[in-house]
């Protein structure tokens, strides 16, 4: 799947126009976890400036975790869990590859729980399509259906999809200050 990212300027007369029109360079569907799609939109290190400048954040690989203030927009399809159940999965090619897709937010990723981590933003998630659950501390759950959306405040979580179906979920997180 192609996620459709449409980015939007002011040309040099000051009219609306579009700059870019289709998939992030960075959109990428995991060949070691069928079904799993990354697709970073779009990030800022800081608080964006107008008028935009032209480039493309995303034309290059760089972290998808930003500092305070800074933000990073991405989409993500979600394969039914029995996938990484396979006997086929390799957990360490997986693994590489969730690294190259997701710079900065894989390298949160617990070693001994799989699936759990925590980073350093707010963040702000939306369930475009299918069912997922929401994994926090103790094993509390929470299910979530299309049209739902959580805001979560650095928690530790992890996302588990134990549906037949993908789901997808658009995600932006936002750089907290930690102090």
């Amino acid at each position: 799947m192609t996620f459709r990212r449409v980015v939007t300027a002011k040309n040099a007369d000051g009219k609306s126009v579009v700059v870019s029109d289709g998939a992030s360079p960075r959109e990428v569907a995991l060949k070691h976890t069928p079904g799993f799609i990354s697709a970073p939109i779009w990030t800022t290190a800081g608080v964006p400036s107008l008028p935009y400048d032209g480039e493309d954040p995303m034309a290059s690989d760089g972290t998808l975790l930003q500092p305070a203030g800074g933000s990073t927009f991405l989409i993500v399809t979600f394969p039914p869990d029995a996938v990484m159940m396979s006997p086929e999965f390799q957990p360490a090619l997986a693994g590489a590859e969730h690294l190259a897709a997701a710079p900065g937010i894989a390298e949160t990723f617990e070693v001994d729980s799989p699936g759990m981590h925590t980073t350093p933003t707010m963040d702000y998630g939306v369930v475009l399509s299918g069912r997922i659950t929401l994994e926090l501390d103790d094993g509390a759950t929470v299910a979530l259906a299309t049209g739902d959306s959580v805001v979560q405040h650095g928690t530790r979580h992890a996302w588990r999809n134990p549906n037949s179906e993908p789901a997808t979920v658009a995600f932006v997180l936002i750089g907290a200050d930690t102090r």
